[in-house]
């Protein structure tokens, strides 16, 4: 994929107007930082229909820091029950509240977030992203697989993949990236089987030229 073609692939996959999962629309229609942020870590390792339900229970037993820096451990765990890891995203989760009550606010910064035990960059970037509305690049497997199978960059991991589009994505497309990715490769550009003929950026991508 030819760098300048970046617009019209991000217009038509937009215009695509692809369905997305009930967990990226929950996400998508968080403003707290603190909400992206917990959801997020249930959602690692996880698909969304699991994740989903989880959140919406987990969301039962509070939404602040406060309420989950109290909360009990073996009820937060029999509400996010299957996601994967679920015991130590409890604990995590618990912990990380504590940490944010005593700092007052979640913080806004990528290098801060991943101070907190279990949150990585992708986890950060998306709270960055969607929960303070700044530019931030949120690369998980999707993005990570569509990026490189286009050929729109050449990496070896998600962190790899990351800072390249940090160097050639334009921002204004940073934010938005990740939902239109994902729905994308939820949707069509799957890791297996990808449906290329019914792709609507099939004459832009590397696998097909």
């Amino acid at each position: 994929m030819e760098d300048k073609n970046i617009d019209i692939v991000v217009k038509k996959l937009n215009d695509a107007k692809q369905p997305q999962s009930e967990f990226v629309n929950l996400m998508n229609n968080f403003n707290d930082p603190y909400l992206v942020l917990i959801a997020c870590i249930l959602s690692l390792r996880t698909n969304d229909k699991t994740t989903y339900p989880a959140t919406l229970r987990m969301l039962k037993l509070g939404k602040t820091p406060e309420d989950f820096a109290k909360c009990d451990i073996k009820k937060l765990e029999e509400a996010i029950y299957p996601v994967g890891f679920y015991a130590n995203k409890a604990k995590q989760i618990i912990q990380l509240s504590k940490e944010i009550v005593e700092l007052g606010k979640v913080p806004e910064t990528i290098e801060e977030l991943i101070k907190f035990n279990g949150v990585g960059r992708k986890t950060a970037n998306l709270v960055v992203a969607k929960g303070f509305n700044k530019p931030a690049i949120c690369v998980d497997v999707h993005v990570h697989r569509i990026f490189n199978r286009m050929g729109y960059v050449k990496t070896k991991t998600p962190e790899e993949t990351e800072f390249a589009l940090r160097a050639k994505l334009p921002k204004k497309y940073w934010i938005d990236i990740n939902t239109l990715i994902v729905t994308h490769g939820q949707n069509v550009c799957k890791p297996q089987k990808p449906k290329c003929n019914e792709c609507p950026i099939k004459e832009y991508c590397d696998k097909l030229i």
